[in-house]
């Protein structure tokens, strides 16, 4: 049995976007093939065929198995070099005098602030795809740094999961900022929405976030802790992946609550019911320190200090500071 190979190599993507040479390797994936079997296949002669077959033994995609004689005419044997293939490159702009750089994690309102700050600088790319996914993102390279707010069973946030993905990998850990999250509800709370409790009212809606992202996790503990059903809060099926989403969508009625940021509540004006406070760190290889330099020099500053404090909800005495592993 083969593994998933993934592919890394522009060269190995372009010769894939050949649709003749995709079905030759597909044919190669099933089982080992001759030229003269691949031919008849795919209704060519076997001198098309090799043409192509070469490219793909070249490009470390295919690879000569067994040759045969038979009546009298050598016969080789080919076949792929994985089971599977899995497309997986970051594709990013050329442009030595502004650096590009790739986050991917939880979403947060600091981030955004910190992109804008550095926006004259760099680019910073953001996808917001959760905690859990961000760090599976880093360790595919597919991101430079991710951000997360994973709280464990023994009470200790982000460090054992990151030790859990990176256990081969020299990794950073630096505290963004502390956080608070709680209820937000519309302007005056007309539901009279005071607990997690009130979820599972049948007069209530609720908007949740994204499968793997640190809120969501935090609320199924929550929930699983105080016997609340999952099955008994109405719109807990519906998700978006930020918590601007939730305000927006809490603010226009299409919910009564959500569980999000008091700076995403008070960016749009809604009330909020506060929860919990978390600590939100960056994570990121230590080889990409010169490159996120910038960046982690833009934490010391007031101007950054300032601004995310403002934002309300935000507290900044330890932003900046590296966690050892």
């Amino acid at each position: 049995m083969f593994p998933i190979q993934p592919l890394h190599s522009f060269e190995q993507l372009k010769l894939l976007a050949d649709p003749r040479r995709l079905a030759i390797l597909r044919h190669l994936m099933a089982g080992p093939a001759s030229l003269t079997v691949l031919g008849k296949a795919l209704n060519h002669h076997p001198a098309w065929v090799r043409h192509h077959l070469k490219q793909l033994e070249d490009a470390g995609l295919v690879e000569l198995v067994e040759t045969r004689i038979q009546s009298g005419v050598v016969e080789k044997f080919y076949r792929a070099r994985a089971s599977g293939f899995l497309v997986q490159e970051l594709i990013l702009s050329e442009n030595p005098t502004r650096p590009v750089i790739v986050f991917s994690g939880s979403h947060d309102l600091a981030v955004e602030f910190l992109a804008n700050l550095l926006s004259d600088h760099l680019d910073i790319l953001t996808l917001p795809v959760g905690s859990l996914d961000g760090l599976v993102t880093l360790r595919q390279n597919l991101c430079n740094l991710s951000g997360t707010h994973l709280l464990d069973p023994g009470g200790e946030y982000n460090l054992p999961f990151i030790r859990h993905f990176f256990p081969d990998r020299a990794m950073q850990v630096v505290t963004l900022a502390h956080r608070e999250q709680g209820l937000m509800t519309a302007p005056g709370n007309p539901k009279a929405i005071r607990s997690l409790a009130d979820l599972a009212r049948t007069d209530v809606t609720f908007i949740n976030r994204n499968p793997g992202s640190g809120t969501r996790l935090w609320l199924e503990r929550q929930l699983q802790t105080q016997g609340l059903p999952i099955e008994s809060i109405h719109g807990y099926e519906n998700t978006v992946s930020t918590h601007t989403e939730c305000a927006h969508l809490v603010l226009s009625g299409k919910a009564d609550v959500a569980l999000g940021l008091r700076a995403a509540a008070r960016q749009v004006g809604l009330d909020f019911l506060p929860l919990f406070h978390e600590r939100y760190d960056i994570v990121f290889m230590r080889e990409q320190s010169t490159l996120l330099s910038p960046l982690l020099d833009t934490l010391q500053t007031s101007a950054f200090r300032l601004g995310i404090e403002s934002l309300s909800g935000y507290e900044t005495m330890h932003t900046g500071e590296q966690i050892p592993l």
